[in-house]
């Protein structure tokens, strides 16, 4: 990213990966303890099409997590394990990185932080679970939108959303395809690996 750009209209930041930080081994700690060979749970909850359709609306969140449990049963034995499974997978919560937060709470003095997630149904919960509901000044969840990115029209709705051009956006994600995606329709890109990239990009919206 050049650094010697001027200063942006928007930030658009993603969740998982950058504000939530998922433990590495919580779902194969439970596919242990359920006897399961590591990786099952994340392999059958993960599998790409039932995914997507997940993450695009197409499958609201209970819909997918029901697939996910029907999928799980013949490794688990029988349904109702299946079930329990699904239940404590999904009460699994991420670890929030407060200092992002603080830092992106700063930013919202100066322009719009828009939150952009390739997430389920349960976004806008899990949200206010984790006591950041209105963290964001908006939030373009790829359920609501039904598409997901790298789809460039998700960054262009972000965009809109800020009330921004593309050009003016600084876009922040841990995956680099959807950084290079974000690129592709103008915007600048942060390939996120931790919060010292962060703050040297957005210095100079803080003065």
């Amino acid at each position: 990213m050049d650094m010697d750009a001027p200063a942006y209209d928007a930030v658009l930041c993603d969740f998982d990966g950058v504000v939530n930080l998922w433990d590495p081994d919580g779902m194969t700690a439970l596919d242990r303890s359920w006897g399961l060979a590591e990786g099952t749970l994340a392999a059958v909850a993960f599998e790409a099409g039932l995914l997507e359709a997940a993450v695009t609306g197409h499958l609201s969140d209970e819909q997918w997590r029901r697939r996910v449990a029907d999928g799980l049963a013949p490794a688990c034995g029988s349904v109702g394990r299946a079930r329990d499974l699904v239940a404590a997978w999904s009460a699994l919560t991420g670890r929030v990185d407060t200092e992002v937060v603080a830092l992106l709470a700063a930013l919202r003095g100066t322009v719009p932080v828009v939150l952009v997630s390739n997430a389920t149904t349960r976004l806008e919960t899990y949200l206010a679970a984790v006591g950041l509901a209105e963290a964001f000044d908006a939030v373009v969840s790829s359920a609501r939108i039904g598409v997901a990115k790298p789809d460039p029209r998700v960054f262009t709705t972000a965009a809109g959303r800020a009330g921004a051009e593309p050009r003016r956006c600084l876009f922040v994600d841990d995956s680099p395809g959807n950084v290079t995606a974000a690129r592709a329709v103008g915007m600048a890109g942060l390939h996120y690996r931790h919060i010292g990239q962060l703050r040297e990009a957005v210095a100079p919206l803080l003065g």
